[in-house]
């Protein structure tokens, strides 16, 4: 459903929140290692989500990344997901067809609306201090089993 780098910005959004909770900043290799991506990949992904404004970057020896932890519950997903792939998802054919509507709908137009609702919803009212805090209490995992 997300681009590749979109998983990518989640998960190291979510590992970035939960170690911020701690009051750690966390560099680019730990996070790469983290979530399984390549490191340049991961690099033009966070910045990506820097430039959004969804986190922090600390220059020199002792930097990385962080999110301040008042700002941690305010930061929704659809902010993650917005500063990577934009709103696409929201757009567009199921089947990618080029033309596709409510006036010239294709076959699973009307089930993809509400389907784009609810992956609205959802994105809108998931905070990332929800998801980073499944982690602390062990309820969510994010290693690769």
């Amino acid at each position: 459903m997300f681009s590749k780098a979109c998983e990518y910005g989640i998960k190291a959004s979510i590992y970035i929140a939960q170690q911020s909770l701690q009051n750690k900043c966390t560099n680019l290799k730990a996070i790469a290692n983290e979530i399984d991506s390549p490191e340049a990949f991961t690099a033009k992904i966070l910045q990506r989500l820097v430039k959004n404004e969804v986190l922090d970057s600390v220059k020199g020896a002792k930097g990385g990344f962080l999110i301040e932890a008042a700002k941690i519950d305010r930061i929704m997903l659809e902010e993650i997901v917005y500063a990577i792939d934009g709103d696409s998802m929201y757009r567009g054919c199921g089947l990618g067809l080029k033309e596709c509507n409510a006036c010239k709908p294709c076959p699973v137009h009307d089930k993809m609306v509400l389907v784009r609702k609810e992956l609205k919803k959802m994105l809108t009212e998931t905070s990332l201090y929800e998801l980073a805090h499944g982690l602390e209490e062990g309820i969510t995992y994010l290693n690769r089993l």
